[in-house]
């Protein structure tokens, strides 16, 4: 470290003195005259020094000589008064004078600073310009801070910059990583949004290296940027200013001059106006944010399977979407500031209600401590619930399904076992024919057990070939006219019935299920009609009874597992709820299809559909199910 004397310092500072100093002996003599006095008042310092002052006009000696006793008696004297230049020119200056003292406080002279009275006004339009800039720039940031949307605020942000600077034009960066890209400008090509350059060699770059908040650079430096800035013609000198978001740098500001000159009120504004800057943008994002945050969930309110609503904290409906006026069948506008037409389960809780139109929800309840607000979501468990019913009503067939013949096998069996010797020969047979019969119709309960878990799983396996259907309908119906004594069987099939493409053992199986369902669902007798025909690449059969029907809202559910269709009692025709579903699984395993209709009259009308064996581009069938992906669910009802 290098020493410096005080008297060194001190002539340094005399020297570097914006303002004119001249030092007086006692004899009025000039003891130091500086560098701002030399070019104030013409004379150089040799030629001034050790002579009395020579600038002073005779009318103002008496002014000077008092001003100089008022300084002795330990004043100190400011005032507006003249001075001549070496050419003779009288100046208008502004007199500061002070004691020239020793350490120990004797007075050694005086010690006068000059400078011309028009810096006084300069400095005070000065002073008053800046006053009108800062209240220009509240308006400025009120007006900025007033716009939400960011493209805005920072288009506003660029073009204030330029009219509280006095700037020729004027520009935002954004900071991206390592390079800025410009987001506004103004007066400056349009075609500039969006340019890019390196962060590193920018001056942006420069500035936050050196820790600054506002740099000016001029001459050469300034072209550092001028893969944008260098079609300004003249351009001379940038400043810029950073404008930090959450305390981290953001973007920045630049200020563009080729006409006019930057000082240090523009710098001044400039880092203002950055801060605020700041703020505003860090608003604007903020907004923004809300905004997509708002939107974002709109849009998954709106879009939701689940009926969502939201509740005041008086428990009325203050929001209501779609899925929820498509589940209840109420309109937002019918609910709106009513309680919602369900009750609601405890906080955290869920309930199971049934609405009026039969639909099963399930209702689940949070609640927004800061709002006080409840937040509702439920979602159509119907066919849950539904299947479960069915699985219960399914197991509770089945137990009874099994224990009837069970219970007759057993018995009859036990009957043999003890009573062997005491029975006739007719009694043995009709025991024997007895478990027989019941042992038979176990043993098709557990194929249709056994073919609705295989249909259920995807995992029917046929043997596609050409067969006759004709003749496999003539078989499957020709005992039935001997089987009731108050049913009667028509069959209508024609002698050149197309031949098929599917799996005959299926589709006797089919056919069975089909028959057995129209004795079994017309107890009170009456025609039971078999009838078959070709349909373009079709051949389609058709089983009519005049029994109890279906009614249109169980003519698809009644091909699903562990469903029987409304017939009355329930449990008056028993059976566990397979045959049809095992039907449409193995009917679309083969490529066809089958489907419940109303008979005109009354009944109902089983159509089965199965290609033909002769039709160009005949279906490929199907792994079975009656839930297969793409397979048709809904039939009209017209045969």
């Amino acid at each position: 470290m290098i020493a410096i004397s005080d008297d060194v310092v001190g002539r340094a500072i005399v020297a570097g003195s914006p303002n004119a100093v001249v030092a007086l002996d006692h004899d009025q003599a000039v003891l130091a005259w500086n560098p701002a006095a030399e070019r104030l008042f013409g004379w150089s310092a040799e030629e001034a020094v050790g002579r009395r002052v020579p600038m002073v006009p005779d009318e103002l000696t008496a002014e000077h000589n008092a001003v100089l006793e008022r300084v002795r008696t330990g004043g100190q004297v400011s005032l507006r008064t003249k001075r001549f230049r070496r050419d003779g020119t009288l100046l208008d200056v502004r007199m500061d004078a002070g004691a020239l003292c020793s350490e120990t406080g004797v007075l050694l002279g005086y010690v006068n600073l000059y400078h011309l009275a028009q810096d006084d006004e300069t400095a005070s339009d000065k002073v008053l310009r800046r006053a009108q800039l800062v209240r220009r720039l509240t308006d400025v940031v009120a007006d900025i801070n007033a716009e939400l949307e960011l493209p805005t605020v920072l288009d506003r942000i660029a073009a204030s910059l330029t009219e509280l600077t006095g700037a020729d034009a004027g520009g935002f960066v954004l900071i991206e990583g390592d390079r800025l890209r410009l987001m506004a400008c103004h007066r400056l090509p349009d075609e500039l949004r969006g340019s890019t350059t390196d962060l590193r060699t920018s001056l942006v770059g420069k500035l936050l290296r050196a820790g600054r908040t506002v740099m000016l650079e001029t001459g050469d430096q300034a072209r550092l940027d001028e893969l944008v800035w260098s079609w300004l013609p003249g351009l001379h000198t940038i400043a810029l200013g950073v404008a930090a978001v959450g305390g981290r740098p953001y973007g920045a500001l630049y200020a563009l001059f080729a006409n006019r000159k930057a000082g240090h009120v523009e710098l001044e504004l400039l880092e203002l106006l950055a801060g605020h800057a700041g703020i505003a943008v860090g608003n604007a994002m903020a907004y923004q944010e809300a905004v997509r945050q708002r939107a974002h969930e709109r849009a998954v309110f709106d879009a939701s399977a689940d009926g969502i609503a939201v509740l005041d904290n008086m428990g009325r409906v203050i929001q209501w979407n779609p899925a929820a006026a498509e589940l209840t069948g109420f309109h937002a506008a019918e609910v709106i500031g009513e309680p919602p037409p369900f009750p609601l389960p405890a906080p955290g809780d869920k309930l199971t209600y049934q609405l009026p139109s039969g639909i099963w929800l399930d209702v689940l309840r949070a609640e927004i401590e800061e709002t006080g607000e409840i937040v509702i979501d439920f979602r159509d468990v119907t066919r849950a619930k539904e299947l479960e019913e069915a699985k219960d009503l399914f197991l509770a067939t089945t137990s009874h399904e099994l224990r009837t013949p069970i219970t007759v096998v057993r018995g009859f069996a036990g009957m043999l076992d003890a009573r062997w010797d005491g029975l006739s020969d007719t009694e043995r047979r009709s025991a024997v024919h007895t478990i027989a019969e019941r042992a038979r119709s176990l043993g098709q309960l557990m194929d249709h057990l056994l073919l609705g878990s295989r249909a259920g799983a995807g995992k029917i396996v046929l043997t596609i070939e050409t067969f006759d259907l004709g003749e496999l309908i003539k078989t499957a119906t020709l005992g039935l006219p001997v089987l009731s004594e108050v049913h009667r069987v028509e069959v209508n099939v024609p002698d050149d019935l197309p031949k098929v493409r599917g799996d005959a053992l299926a589709t006797d199986i089919v056919l069975g299920q089909l028959l057995e369902n129209a004795f079994k669902y017309s107890p009170d007798g009456g025609m039971i009609r078999v009838e078959a025909w070709p349909d373009r690449d079709r051949v389609v059969v058709v089983v009519d009874d005049e029994g109890v029907g279906i009614a249109p809202a169980d003519r698809e559910r009644v091909f699903e597992r562990f469903v029987q269709a409304e017939s009355g009692d329930r449990r008056r025709f028993g059976g566990v709820g397979l045959g049809l579903y095992i039907v449409r699984s193995l009917a679309r395993a083969q490529g066809g299809d089958v489907a419940a209709y109303p008979r005109p009259g009354g009944g109902t009308r089983m159509r089965l559909e199965l290609g033909r064996a002769d039709a160009p581009g005949t279906p490929e069938p199907r792994p079975g199910g009656a839930d297969t992906p793409g397979s048709p669910q809904v039939v009209p009802d017209t045969p």
